[in-house]
């Protein structure tokens, strides 16, 4: 019996490796299309159940507090309007749940579904988004949402923002994505009228469009040289599960990767001793 156990676990392992160049999983003679979702079962699963992730987003949101205690004990804004910036999606909403359903369902994103998970309304708030959003609207200062949600998910965003009791959850405080994802134009539209004294975000673009290219060297170099930003004025929220980091990062920004090309990459971006 044990020795059969041995057999099958070799053969399987032999027929993982015979089939890296294919794409498919042969197993007992049967071939199976790989999973396409499975190497995102750890983030998801990370995000949904650690404690360690509930607490850096309650840290994230105790310095940002800090900071705008900080800011705002300066007389130098007396004569200006002031407002905050933040993303929304897994910065103060967690979608976590859409992503778990693309693993069960094994799919890739794609934006039909995700307007599907969004006209929901089920996304709940990030652990410590509405205490700080409460405190910033009560300190006078204005939160706006710059999301890269479209247009036809605002009814829906808006509902959401309501139901979890953030302020300032109305059409003139969120602006959507139109013709591209870079959000540097909807924060100049912002700062026309308020002085900006913190970004929040989970993505480095929620910061800067100086951020948006496309290596993860490239992104790491620009992180060190503006590095006295973050934990200043740049506040950062965890998100394993997507982004730039992966997109723009390790794929380079390329989308005509099969998911077996998505596997061998990802493998030859990690290192080891």
């Amino acid at each position: 019996m044990r020795k059969n156990i041995y057999l099958s676990a070799f053969t399987v392992a032999f027929f993982l490796l015979s089939s890296c160049g294919t794409g498919k999983l042969q197993v007992n003679g049967i071939t199976q299309e790989a999973s396409v979702r499975e190497y995102s079962v750890q983030s998801v699963m990370w995000q949904q159940n650690a404690a360690e992730y509930r607490a850096l987003c309650y840290q994230a949101f105790t310095i940002a507090k800090l900071r705008l205690d900080q800011f705002l004990e300066s007389d130098q804004w007396e004569r200006e309007k002031l407002a905050i910036v933040t993303d929304i999606d897994e910065t103060i909403l967690d979608n976590s749940p859409y992503n778990a359903k693309l693993i069960q369902e094994d799919k890739e994103y794609t934006q039909d579904s995700w307007k599907d998970w969004t006209d929901r309304v089920e996304a709940k708030a990030i652990p410590g988004a509405v205490e700080f959003l409460d405190y910033t609207a009560s300190q006078g200062v204005e939160v706006f949402y710059v999301t890269n949600r479209k247009f036809s998910e605002r009814k829906a965003t808006l509902e959401n923002l309501k139901k979890e009791n953030f302020p300032f959850a109305d059409n003139n405080h969120l602006l959507l994505r139109s013709e591209t994802s870079a959000k540097q134009s909807r924060f100049d539209k912002v700062a026309e009228n308020y002085k900006i004294l913190l970004f929040i975000g989970d993505n480095l673009g929620d910061f800067s469009s100086a951020f948006n290219v496309s290596s993860s060297a490239e992104r790491n170099e620009l992180t060190d040289n503006l590095k006295e930003r973050f934990g200043y004025d740049y506040i950062v929220l965890p998100n394993p599960m997507y982004g730039d980091w992966e997109t723009n990062g390790i794929y380079e920004g390329k989308y005509e990767w099969n998911n077996r090309e998505k596997d061998s990459i990802r493998k030859a971006k990690i290192y080891a001793y």
